[in-house]
C-alpha cells in the first residue's frame, strides 16, 4: 500500500484537539510513513457534504462534539456501546462494500465507540500500576449527567458496577442514565451535586464528567472535610492538569487519574480499528483484550506528554 492513507478528526470547534498528536505518533511507531492524520472543522450541517467529498484514500475518522450522534444514519454501529448509546467517535471506511447510507455515493462506514473502552482501560491500567485490585462489583459515583456521563455509566457497567450514584446540578435530568442502568441490572440514583461528598468518600471508583473547572466546587468541599478517600477517581478534564479535584482527591489518600489517560486509550483503540489490526464481529472482545500495544501506547503517550 504505497499511496497516501488519510484519517482526520472532525468537530466544531476542533482547533484544541490533540488527536493528530496521538495518531501521528502511532503511525511513526508502526512505520506507517504513508499515513497522515489531520483535523477538520465540520459542523453538523456540513457532515453530509464532507463525507461525500472523500475518496478511497480515506481510511477513518475520529469524531468529537457535536458529531458523535450525527454520524449514526451514515453507517452501521459495529460494537456494543455504539449500538446501545447511538454515539460513535470512530468511523472506519470500507470502499469495497455497498453503502449502508441512503446516499449510494458514500462509502460503507463501520461506527465504533472507543470512549467507553478508554475509560475502562484507564482504570484497569491505573489499578495495575499501583498494585491495586478493582473490586468485583465496584460502587461508583459519576459527577455530572451530560453527554460524557453516558459513556461514564457504560464504563461502570463494563467494570461490573451494580450501584452507581450520579451527582449533578440538575439531578432531575438523569432519567436516561437511570434507564440505561436499569437495562443492565444496575441501580442508578441521582442526587444534587452539593450532596455528593458522602458518596465519594465511600465509593470504589468515581468519574468526573464536569467540563472545565466546574468540579472545583467539589474539590473545595474536600478541603473542608478531612475524611480519607479509598477509591480511584478519573477526571475526564486534562486542562488544567491536574485539576483541583484530582489534587484534593490525592490529598485525601485516593488514586486520581487524569483525563489524558482516557484520551490516550480511546485513541489507541481508534488506531487499531483504522489500521485494520482489529475489527469484525468480535471487536468488543478485541477491545477488551487488545493485542500487545505497549510500544504503541508508550510512543503515543510520550508525544501527548510533550503537548500537555
Amino acid at each position: 500500500m504505497d499511496e497516501m492513507q488519510r484519517c482526520a478528526v472532525l468537530g466544531k470547534p476542533i482547533a484544541h484537539s490533540l488527536s493528530p498528536v496521538l495518531h501521528e505518533a502511532a503511525y511513526r511507531a508502526l512505520g506507517l510513513g504513508q499515513w497522515s492524520y489531520t483535523k477538520q472543522e465540520v459542523a453538523e450541517s456540513e457532515l453530509p457534504s464532507f463525507l461525500g467529498s472523500l475518496d478511497p484514500s480515506w481510511r477513518g475518522l475520529s469524531l468529537t462534539m457535536p458529531l458523535k450522534r450525527t454520524i449514526a444514519p451514515f453507517g452501521i454501529a459495529r460494537n456494543q456501546w455504539a449500538r446501545e448509546l447511538g454515539v460513535a467517535n470512530t468511523v472506519v471506511f470500507d470502499w469495497d462494500s455497498p453503502s449502508t447510507s441512503e446516499s449510494q455515493d458514500l462509502p460503507a462506514m463501520a461506527l465504533y465507540n472507543t470512549d467507553v473502552y478508554g475509560i475502562v482501560r484507564a482504570f484497569h491500567d491505573a489499578f495495575r500500576t499501583h498494585g491495586m485490585t478493582l473490586p468485583a462489583q465496584p460502587n461508583a459515583v459519576i459527577l455530572g449527567n451530560g453527554n460524557t456521563a453516558t459513556s461514564a455509566l457504560a464504563g461502570c457497567i463494563t467494570m461490573g458496577c451494580s450501584q452507581v450514584t450520579v451527582a449533578a446540578r440538575h439531578p432531575d435530568r438523569s432519567t436516561a442514565l437511570i434507564d440505561l442502568g436499569a437495562a443492565h441490572g444496575v441501580t442508578v440514583r441521582s442526587i444534587p451535586l452539593e450532596d455528593c461528598l458522602p458518596a465519594l468518600e465511600q465509593c470504589d471508583i468515581a468519574i468526573s464528567t464536569i467540563p472545565g473547572t466546574g468540579a472545583d466546587v467539589v474539590a473545595r468541599r474536600f478541603a473542608e472535610h478531612a475524611q480519607p478517600i479509598h477509591g480511584a477517581l478519573l477526571d475526564v478534564v486534562y486542562d488544567p492538569r491536574p485539576t483541583e479535584l484530582m489534587v484534593a482527591w490525592r490529598d485525601r489518600g485516593g488514586l486520581a487519574i487524569g483525563g489524558e489517560r482516557m484520551l490516550l486509550h480511546q485513541a489507541v483503540a481508534q488506531v487499531l480499528l483504522m489500521t485494520g489490526t482489529i475489527g469484525g464481529d468480535d471487536v468488543d472482545d478485541a477491545l477488551n483484550n487488545p493485542p500487545q500495544t505497549g510500544t504503541l501506547e508508550q510512543a503515543m503517550w510520550e508525544a501527548l506528554e510533550k503537548e500537555l
